[in-house]
Parts: structure tokens; C-alpha cells; sequence
């Protein structure tokens, strides 16, 4: 009995291996908790993001862009996206002459509305104003009230040309077979008459 524990206390015990130099550098830096910055991806501005008016912001005047923008404040006066789309978020509340290529309203727009391509009105939003559209989609629950005028793609007329008018013949004279003979009657029947110059005479 006595010789087992010796022997147990004599056994090698199995050593663990050395740390590795990744595992110092990772013991040796602090972490934080907080993001860091570097990691976030930067909008890339060239490629047309989108630019957001947020809760809290309140414009009046005119907005003039070259990007997609995003409403969920307040916007009183005119904006003009010519060729990009403008959405009016949920929370947004906009008094406001609109032009854009594509319009989506989520919350509450009173204005006239002008777009190229599309206008759409999901459930739950308000418009209210005239529209000037190509398309227009207006969901179950949103409400409107105003006049639609529906745009038609301009397509080129193609160029009638111009039929020739026929030109008319000249009648050559004929005479018809037996002309003057006396039918049956006696009288000079119907096959006596005779065209000369375009004029029929008995």
C-alpha cells in the first residue's frame, strides 16, 4: 500500500504546453467594449446613397438633391430629386411641392406631386394634392384625396406619307355595238349611247 502512493507521487505529470506568442499578444492588449469606428463601412457617396432627414429635423424652405433622400421629420416649401427617389418615411410630416422621379409615401405629404416614373402610397400613409405620374400605386388603408393626371410615354408619331391621289383617265370614245338600232319597240334602245370626252349622251 505504502509503495502505490510513492509510485503515484513519482509519476511524471503531464505538462501543459508553452504558450504561444499569439496567445501572449492576446493576454498583453486591453480590449475594449466600445466599437471601434474603423470597422463600420463608409458610404460611398459616388455611388448615389441615400441621404436621411431624421425625427427630430425640421426644414422650411427648398431642398435640391442628386441622391435618393429619405423624409421622417418635418419639411415645409419645395423639393426637387429630378432623377433620384424620395421616400416620406412613417413619422414624417411634409407640406411641400414635390418633383421627382419616384415618390414613397409612408407618412403624411400634403402638396402637389410630380414624378417621371412612379408614385406610391403604401397603407397607413396621407396624401393629399394632385398628382402628375406615369404609374401610381396606392395601397389598401392609405388615404388620398386630389386629382390624378396620368403621363403618357412620349413615342414618335411615325410619318404618314402621303398617298399619291389617283389621276383621272381620259375616256376614250367608244361606241357600242348595234348604237341606233331600233329594239323591239321600234325606238333606239339603251345600247345607243355613246361616251365622247367623258360625257354620256343619249
Amino acid at each position: 500500500m505504502w509503495n502505490r502512493r510513492k509510485e503515484e507521487e513519482s509519476a511524471p505529470k503531464p505538462v501543459s504546453a508553452p504558450p504561444t506568442s499569439s496567445e501572449f499578444i492576446k493576454e498583453s492588449i486591453p480590449m475594449s467594449t466600445m466599437p471601434t469606428r474603423s470597422s463600420e463601412p463608409h458610404p460611398d457617396f459616388s455611388r448615389g446613397s441615400s441621404a436621411v432627414l431624421g425625427k427630430s429635423v425640421i426644414v422650411k424652405g427648398e431642398i435640391h438633391g442628386r441622391e435618393d433622400l429619405t423624409i421622417d421629420g418635418e419639411v415645409e416649401g419645395t423639393i426637387e430629386l429630378q432623377e433620384h427617389r424620395l421616400t416620406i418615411g412613417p413619422n414624417a410630416k411634409v407640406n411641400a411641392t414635390v418633383k421627382a422621379r419616384e415618390v414613397v409615401v409612408l407618412g403624411t405629404l400634403h402638396g402637389n406631386v410630380e414624378t417621371r416614373d412612379r408614385v406610391e402610397i403604401r397603407k397607413e400613409a396621407r396624401l393629399v394634392g394632385d398628382i402628375r405620374t406615369a404609374r401610381i400605386v396606392i395601397e389598401d388603408g392609405a388615404y388620398f384625396k386630389g386629382a390624378v393626371d396620368i403621363l403618357r410615354a412620349e413615342t414618335p408619331k411615325p410619318q404618314a406619307v402621303a398617298a399619291p391621289k389617283p389621276q383621272p383617265q381620259p375616256v376614250a370614245s367608244a361606241t357600242v355595238p348595234n348604237a341606233g338600232a331600233p329594239n323591239a319597240s321600234g325606238r333606239p334602245g339603251p345600247s345607243s349611247i355613246a361616251a365622247a370626252g367623258g360625257d354620256i349622251k343619249r
